[in-house]
C-alpha cells in the first residue's frame, strides 16, 4: 500500500484534533465532567492529619473566651492550673477552689511583672513560625527543614513548641504547679470558713467536670463549626458592600448546621465581619472571627491558630462548597485539624444531562480547584503568609 501524502497525514491528524476538541468541549458543558473532577478531587487530595501539627490542638478545650497565646507562659500557667483543680475535684475537697484561684491570680502576676521587666511582651508561640522561611516551600518541607536545623543548634522546633510535655514545657508546667500548692497568700481561710468561689471558678469546675464524664469518641465528636468565605460584592443599589451568593449559600448551609449542632461558629476570610453581620441579622451569633486570610492555604492555616488560640478543635465540620472541598480539607489536616465536610450548593445548578452555560459554571470551578490541588501538591502555596 502506497504510503499516504505528508500533507494528508497532517490534515487527518488536524481533523482528528478538531474532533477530540469538540468532544472536550461538549463535555465540559455537560453535568458529567465537573462530578468526575469532584471524584478525582476527593480521591488525589488526602486527608491524613499531620501529627506533629495535630499536637496544636491537642487540648481540645475550645471556648469563644479563651485568649491566651499557645506556648507562652501565660498559656502554660493555666495548664498548670488546670491540672491542680483537676486534682482538687477528684478529692472532693470544695474548700481548696477559692484557695487555688488565688495562687493562680497570683501567678500570672508574677509571670506579667517579668515580662514588664524584661521590656517585651510574651512572644506567641505560633506554629510554623520558628525562622523566616521560604514561601515556596510546602508544610511538610518547613517541618523537615525545621527537623534539619535542629541538629545544628538548641533553636527549639516545632514539635517543642505544639508538643505541652515537651521537656521545656514539662519542666515549667511542674514549676508552676508546685507554685499553686505552695505560694502563701493572704486570701488563705481556716479550714471552718466557707470559701467564696467566683464565677470564673465555677466555669472552670463546669468544664473540667465535663471532661471527666464520658465523651463521644475522638473520631465522632465536633469541636466548632468553621464556615469559609466565597467573596463580597455590592448591593442592587451599589452603595453598600455586601456577601456573594457564594458565600450566602455557605451562611444559608450554616444556619441548618448550626441550629442540629449548636457548636461555635468560626468565620474565615476578609469577608469574615459581613459574615457575621448576615448572621446577626438572622438571629445567629458568630463570635470567632478569622478575618485576615485573602486565600484558602491562609483560611486553613489562620483558622487554625485561631483555634489552637481558644483552647483547640480536633475536629471541626467544615463548610464551603463542593469543588473547594477537597483542597480544603487537605490544608486544614496539614494543620493538625480533621473535618466533617458539608457542602454548601453554588449559584448555579447541574442540569440532568443537556449541555448548558451553568454546567459549564461548575466545570469552571473544577479545572480551578484541581490545578490549584495539584500546584499545593506539587510545589506548596507560595502565595500563603505564615501568620495573620
Amino acid at each position: 500500500m502506497a504510503k499516504a501524502h505528508w500533507m494528508v497525514r497532517l490534515t487527518r491528524i488536524a481533523l482528528w484534533l478538531f474532533v477530540l476538541f469538540g468532544c472536550f468541549m461538549v463535555l465540559i458543558y455537560s453535568p458529567f465532567y465537573s462530578q468526575w473532577m469532584v471524584a478525582a478531587l476527593n480521591k488525589f487530595a488526602a486527608v491524613d492529619v499531620n501529627p506533629v501539627a495535630a499536637q496544636s490542638q491537642q487540648m481540645a478545650g475550645l471556648s469563644e473566651h479563651e485568649s491566651l497565646e499557645p506556648g507562652s507562659k501565660l498559656w502554660i500557667a493555666r495548664q498548670a492550673y488546670l491540672k491542680v483543680m483537676q486534682e482538687a475535684i477528684q478529692s472532693h475537697n470544695s474548700q481548696d477552689f477559692t484557695i487555688i484561684q488565688a495562687r493562680y491570680k497570683a501567678l500570672q502576676q508574677v509571670i506579667e511583672a517579668e515580662q514588664q521587666e524584661n521590656n517585651q511582651e510574651d512572644k506567641p508561640r505560633i506554629p510554623m513560625l520558628v525562622k523566616p522561611i521560604q514561601n515556596d516551600l510546602s508544610y511538610e518541607d518547613h517541618l523537615s527543614l525545621e527537623d534539619n536545623q535542629s541538629t545544628e543548634d538548641n533553636t527549639p522546633t516545632v514539635k517543642d513548641l505544639l508538643d505541652v510535655n515537651s521537656s521545656e514545657n514539662k519542666a515549667l508546667i511542674e514549676k508552676y504547679v508546685e507554685f499553686l500548692h505552695t505560694h502563701k497568700i493572704e486570701a488563705e481561710q481556716p479550714n471552718d470558713t466557707q470559701p467564696i468561689v467566683d464565677d470564673s471558678t465555677y466555669q472552670d469546675i463546669i468544664k473540667l467536670n465535663e471532661q471527666n464524664q464520658p465523651v463521644i469518641p475522638q473520631g465522632e465528636k465536633p469541636y466548632a463549626i468553621v464556615v469559609l468565605g466565597g467573596g463580597l460584592t455590592l448591593d442592587k443599589k451599589s452603595k453598600e458592600i455586601v456577601v456573594n451568593n457564594y458565600t450566602r449559600l455557605r451562611l444559608e448551609k450554616t444556619l441548618a448546621v448550626e441550629k442540629q449542632y449548636q457548636l461555635p461558629i468560626v468565620l474565615s476570610g476578609v469577608e469574615a465581619p459581613y459574615m457575621q453581620q448576615w448572621l446577626k441579622e438572622r438571629g445567629v451569633e458568630a463570635k470567632l472571627l478569622e478575618d485576615r486570610s485573602m486565600n484558602t492555604c491562609e483560611n486553613s492555616r489562620f483558622s487554625s491558630l485561631l483555634l489552637q488560640k481558644k483552647g483547640g478543635a480536633p475536629r471541626v465540620i467544615l463548610i464551603t462548597d463542593r469543588y473547594h472541598m477537597p483542597r480544603t480539607r487537605r490544608l486544614f489536616a496539614l494543620n493538625g485539624i480533621e473535618t466533617v465536610p458539608i457542602e454548601a450548593p453554588i449559584p448555579t445548578h447541574l442540569t440532568k444531562w443537556q449541555p448548558s452555560q451553568q454546567n459549564y459554571d461548575h466545570s469552571r470551578r473544577a479545572n480551578y480547584e484541581m490545578l490549584a490541588t495539584i500546584r499545593d501538591v506539587w510545589f506548596g502555596s507560595s502565595d500563603c503568609r505564615e501568620v495573620p
